[in-house]
């Protein structure tokens, strides 16, 4: 079966079923926020106030990477790079570009940016897991030719050179999703149900761990068209940094914490005021 990228023609207007993918998802991981945000007195509108920033400045920071990553290809076409047309993202350069808008909203409002980034952890992992599926119907982000059953078919012209006499290859966005998936129930649970000696920022730091050890995996043995610096997938050394700093800061701020720091539920955090100035 060959999967049809289009989920609903209305006229003019297309619809695909990896935009819709990634939109579902990212309402969603909304949802989710707005209710773990919600825990600790927060207005729920919150998260999908934030969800407008976020999928603009996700967008455009996954854009960036892929451009990046495809270099060669957009310096001789640049009026490719940007516009209604344009085809193809990279996940870390969302997930920065996003939590680059969270730190912006946070800032803007007054609001605590690790706070936050715990409470959209584990629908930003849920909403990978859900987006990979769009994948699946470019027919996209497959692995190397395989006979085990589960195998999914990849028309002609979508294989890689070097592939074409293959039919039958293994199914990296379905592993990725399955992971992400067991991502999400591991960050969930935390955040649910982490009170003790957690602070700020831990759950977040923790989805910085588990991630990039699914990448480092999938790119290192089912990514036959990986972006390479050198003979190292790219993601594989990103991932590697990302372990490192973020396991770094989990150790270094359990070991200097502060009280400030400290997980506490039930309240909104509420600034300091400023301090009034002398006579």
């Amino acid at each position: 079966m060959q999967p049809n990228p289009v989920f609903l023609r209305l006229g003019p207007i297309t619809i695909y079923w990896y935009g819709l993918l990634i939109i579902s998802g990212a309402m969603l991981a909304a949802y989710i926020a707005s209710k773990l945000s919600s825990r600790n007195g927060h207005d729920p509108e919150i998260a999908w106030n934030l969800l407008i920033v976020v999928l603009l400045t996700g967008i455009l920071g996954a854009r960036i990477y892929h451009i990046i990553s495809s270099w060669d290809y957009y310096i001789a076409n640049p009026g490719r790079m940007f516009g209604l047309q344009m085809s193809g993202f990279g996940i870390y350069g969302a997930v920065l570009g996003g939590l680059l808008g969270v730190w912006a909203f946070a800032k803007y409002h007054k609001l605590r940016f690790l706070e936050w980034a715990d409470y959209c952890a584990p629908g930003l992992i849920l909403a990978q897991a859900i987006g990979r599926w769009g994948n699946f119907f470019n027919q996209e982000l497959y692995g190397p030719p395989t006979d085990l059953p589960w195998g999914i078919y990849i028309a002609p012209g979508n294989r890689l050179p070097g592939l074409e006499g293959f039919e039958r290859f293994h199914p990296t966005f379905f592993y990725e999703s399955a992971l992400c998936l067991i991502g999400f129930a591991i960050l969930l649970y935390l955040a649910r149900n982490w009170k003790r000696d957690r602070l700020w920022g831990d759950i977040f730091f923790v989805y910085g761990l588990i991630y990039p050890v699914i990448r480092f995996f999938l790119e290192g043995y089912f990514r036959p068209d990986a972006w390479k610096i050198g003979n190292i997938p790219a993601a594989q050394i990103v991932s590697v940094v990302f372990v490192v700093f973020f396991g770094a800061l989990l150790l270094i701020r359990h070991k200097h914490q502060r009280p400030s720091m400290l997980y506490t539920p039930g309240e909104p955090w509420v600034p300091p005021a400023p301090e009034a100035a002398g006579d």
